[in-house]
């Protein structure tokens, strides 16, 4: 059998939950003009920067649009000119009583339609240089871009859908539910200063292995999930690498409390019956002693212990099943938490 130390370590008051990745930011690239398209700017998977251009629509159409609108907007100037001469002119004669009120009251009426004319088509003008602009799809933010159903020569436009998705892994969020009484032991810990938000999130990836960086916790959610009793938290990880994933699923350890010296035995040496916790203790004379402790809880594989034993004091951890109160055991030392 194995008997071990209590000890006291620095332990963080930990819970741990299930959670998935998020990029930062993600956009889905949909072209809002409809037309040929002639190139496209990126491979699959590639890191792209901002303004870079993935995909070029055949911009001619759109640009003989601009040259119509030009033109109309001209005109309609020189339209507007011609009419602000005519009411100047009928304005001078009914000054001289050569021409009556009404016939400067229509030379009025049609300067102010042709300065509305000029308004339309000015809009007119910028509707089309806008959809000019929109036959090349850029992007909007550096990040690494996935692939694409599209291939060159395909008539592309708004009901295409999403031409690419566009996302930045750097930084990365972990969103995850909290207990509501989880996340309550945690407000009253930061309220108390045991607790922080910078580094109190660590993940564990699928294989089992944590994240080297820990997250900060920047976001918690104002209500609370209904019908699971939780609350929606978010943590921030630096992913300069890339190595985190978006929408991967994840292990969530957030740290409630800030680490400090507690007494603690491995928690399998501890055992439960009607009356609650005990251990079994070798004391004097290797001496087999049952010894009730109270435990507050227990974090990775440590059981905390603050009643009922003293530090130095061993603790059997294997072979409790073959031991009674009262037996002189042969405990081989093993090695604490």
């Amino acid at each position: 059998m194995v008997a071990v130390p209590a000890e006291i370590v620095d332990l963080e008051e930990t819970a741990r939950f299930n959670g998935r990745l998020e990029a930062a930011r993600r956009v889905a690239l949909i072209a809002r003009v409809t037309g040929t398209l002639e190139e496209i700017g990126f491979a699959p998977g590639d890191q792209v920067e901002a303004g870079q251009v993935l995909f070029r629509i055949d911009p001619d159409t759109h640009a003989t649009a601009v040259k119509e609108a030009e033109g109309a907007l001209r005109a309609a100037e020189a339209a507007h000119a011609l009419a602000r001469l005519e009411r100047d002119r009928k304005a001078e004669l009914m000054d001289r009583g050569s021409a009556a009120q009404a016939v400067l009251d229509v030379a009025e009426a049609e300067l102010a339609s042709s300065a509305a004319n000029v308004t339309r088509l000015t809009a007119v003008l910028e509707r089309a240089q806008i959809n000019l602009s929109y036959t090349e799809i850029t992007a909007p933010f550096a990040g690494r871009i996935g692939d694409t159903p599209v291939d060159i020569g395909a008539l592309i436009g708004p009901e295409t859908g999403p031409l690419a998705t566009l996302i930045q892994p750097d930084p990365i969020h972990a969103l995850f539910q909290v207990p509501t009484a989880v996340y309550r032991a945690y407000q009253d810990a930061l309220a108390a200063g045991s607790a922080a938000t910078v580094g109190a999130v660590v993940l564990e990836l699928a294989h089992g292995r944590e994240f080297e960086n820990p997250g900060d916790v920047d976001f918690v959610d104002g209500a609370v999930t209904a019908g699971t009793d939780s609350v929606r938290m978010r943590a921030r990880f630096d992913n300069p690498g890339g190595m985190l994933l978006d929408g991967e699923l994840v292990r969530v350890t957030l740290s409630a409390q800030r680490a400090e010296g507690e007494l603690v035995v491995p928690q399998q040496a501890v055992q439960r019956d009607i009356r609650g916790a005990f251990v079994l203790v070798v004391g004097d004379g290797e001496v087999a002693e049952q010894r009730r402790v109270d435990i507050t809880r227990t974090s990775r594989g440590l059981a905390v212990v603050t009643d009922g034993l003293r530090e130095g004091e061993r603790v059997i951890t294997e072979g409790i099943n073959k031991v009674r109160p009262g037996d002189v055991v042969d405990a081989t030392p093993g090695t604490g938490g």
